[in-house]
Formats: C-alpha cells, sequence, structure tokens
C-alpha cells in the first residue's frame, strides 16, 4: 500500500465553476493545490503542458439519478448540499466492518471544495445514462456466465477471482479513466512525441505516442488498449483500440473504441472528455466529463501484485470449508 498520509479521497463536485466554499485542511494531507493562475502552461514547442500530478476524484455520480432525471446541472447551492450528504453518508457508515469504500479510508480526504457543476459525468445522451446493452451484449453477457459457472465457483482457482482483486486491471483505470474513491492520483510525464498517464491504483501506466505510429493489428489485445494521440489545436486527442476480451469493461467487447479529449482549462484544471464506442454492446456512443485538478504532492506506489498473500488464503480458506462441508466464502464482486 501507499503511504497513508498520501491516501485521500477530495469530496468535490466535478465542475468548471470557481470554488464556491473550502474548508482548512492538516497540512500533512493537503493534496490539491492552491488557486489557479488562470495562465495555460506551455512547453518549449508551445503545446499546452499537462506534466504534473492530478486528482480526479468527485461525488458527481457516473450516472444521473432517477430523482435529477430533468436536471442535467447544480445550483451552487444544490451541487453544496450534495457534497456536504455524500460526506455525511461517508461519516455514517459502520466501523465494525471495514472495507475499501470504508470511511477509515475517505476521511483522509483534505479538500472540502464545493462547486456548479452537471448531475452525472454522463452527459450524452441527454438523460445522463449509460444507453442499454443490445442484445448482442446481452447474449456475450449470458455466455460469459455460463462459462464461469462452469468453471466453479468463484474460489476454486485464482483466474476465477476479480481482475481488480488480482491487481491486473480496475474498472476505473480505462480509459475512460474515472473517479475512484481513494488513490485517485494521476501523474502526467510529457515529451515532444510521448506523453505518459501513471494512475496510482492500480498502478496502470499508459505510454502514448503523439507522432504518427503504424496502427496495430488485431492479433495485438492489451488490458487497457492501445492508445494513440495528436493534437487538435490546443486539445489533446488520444484514440484507444485493441482491448482483449477478458476485460469486458462494462459489458463491451473487445472492438470498444474510447476517444479522450484532454483540455487545460487553466494551470490547475483539466477538462476532460470522453466518447465510448462500440456497436456490439451499445446503439450509440455515450459521453462524459471530469475537472481533473492540480494536485500538490506525488502519487506513491499502490503495492498490489497478483502473487499477493490474500488470493492463497482466500482460496485455501474455501478449500478447508470444502473439507467441513461448510460454506460461508463471501462471493467475489468485480468493479468492472
Amino acid at each position: 500500500m501507499i503511504k497513508p498520509v498520501m491516501m485521500f479521497a477530495a469530496c468535490a463536485v466535478l465542475a468548471s465553476d470557481p470554488v464556491l466554499a473550502q474548508a482548512p485542511a492538516p497540512a500533512s494531507l493537503k493534496r490539491v493545490a492552491g488557486a489557479s493562475s488562470g495562465v495555460v502552461p506551455r512547453t518549449a514547442d508551445g503545446k499546452p503542458n499537462f506534466e504534473g500530478d492530478w486528482v480526479n476524484n468527485t461525488f458527481t455520480p457516473l450516472e444521473r439519478p432517477n430523482e435529477l432525471k430533468d436536471k442535467p446541472f447544480f445550483t451552487a447551492e444544490e451541487a453544496k448540499a450534495y457534497a456536504e450528504r455524500g460526506i455525511a453518508r461517508q461519516k455514517a457508515q459502520r466501523s465494525d466492518n471495514i472495507h475499501y469504500d470504508d470511511f477509515i479510508w475517505m476521511n483522509e480526504a483534505s479538500l472540502r471544495s464545493v462547486t456548479g457543476s452537471r448531475t452525472s459525468i454522463v452527459f450524452e445522451p441527454a438523460d445522463g445514462k449509460i444507453p442499454p446493452v443490445n442484445a448482442e451484449g446481452q447474449k456475450r453477457a449470458q455466455a460469459r456466465a455460463v462459462a464461469r459457472k462452469a468453471a466453479g465457483g468463484p474460489s476454486d482457482r485464482v483466474q476465477n477471482r476479480a481482475l481488480s482483486e488480482r491487481c491486473i486491471t480496475w474498472g476505473h483505470e480505462g480509459p475512460p479513466m474515472l473517479p475512484v474513491g481513494y488513490n485517485a492520483n494521476i501523474k502526467i510525464v510529457q515529451g515532444a512525441d510521448t506523453i505518459v498517464i501513471i494512475q496510482e491504483m492500480t498502478h496502470n501506466t499508459r505510454v502514448i505516442p503523439l507522432v504518427p505510429a503504424r496502427p496495430l493489428g488485431n492479433a495485438f489485445r492489451h488490458w487497457s488498449g492501445e492508445s494513440r494521440g495528436w493534437w487538435e489545436g490546443d486539445t489533446l486527442v488520444v484514440e484507444t483500440r485493441n482491448y482483449n476480451d477478458k476485460v469486458a469493461w462494462r459489458g463491451a467487447s473487445e472492438n470498444l473504441s474510447v476517444t479522450e479529449r484532454f483540455s487545460l482549462a487553466d494551470d490547475a484544471t483539466i477538462d476532460y472528455q470522453f466518447t465510448v464506442e462500440d456497436k456490439a454492446t451499445w446503439d450509440q456512443p455515450w459521453k462524459g466529463q471530469i475537472a481533473i485538478k492540480k494536485a500538490d504532492g506525488e502519487i506513491w506506489e499502490y503495492a498490489c501484485h497478483e502473487g499477493n498473500y490474500g488470493l492463497r488464503h482466500i482460496l485455501s480458506a474455501a478449500r478447508a470449508e470444502d473439507a467441513t462441508g461448510t460454506s460461508t466464502t463471501a462471493p467475489d464482486s468485480d468493479p468492472q
């Protein structure tokens, strides 16, 4: 794990508006940089300079809640109240059932900024919802369910555990890059011909060429796809294809295509927009937007690896239950 002092969850609602309220935070936990200068930093060749440490967590939900179905944007007061309710929910969690989303992790949030914003990350379709999975995608999901059942229970073998638990990839890593509860830290290293995006959890590193590169053939498939980038004015555009068929991100097929657009609103804010397309899963593309904020600090190693002791203990406990004829092992859950 990373050093505890560096773990946090920024309790902010996604926004492009100025900060409306912010409570002081302990210096040891403060991770978001100070006020923006309003000037977009540039590299020696005049391109926007994204290099640095960033954070993308938010209370804004991926999809618009049903009670907000006709409301694409919060007012400033509504945004503040929404974030405060999120904080209250975290604080109200039970203290005798510690898990990854428990407040013991989340309470290290140092930022209490609240801004006016969208009511969901997804903004297209207009209802703020991911389109329903089409017939082809449903058929594929059913086939995967049959294959999982044939392979035995979630504790029958390592390969039956979730990809996140095996430290291969988490659903939030993408692309598209989505917020995660804690360790939502991103480092960007930028060169003239290449840009590198490093995510703290689960230590995914993307190397993106910014110069013409030979397209990969269909035989080359990756957990996080293969990214290619280019400039459209001051916007960095990154297209990712060639995913493998093992990830099935939100039910997608290996034909998933994600286009990301990075724009610097100022020296402390990246406007991150993405478009998800896969005709084998959704009949229409869908789009989202997130504000990525500058962080005052650096990311640390998230020491997660597939050979961890946890997997051995999960499997050995399941074998002990098999021997006694009992079964109390909780089912595996995958955040993909």
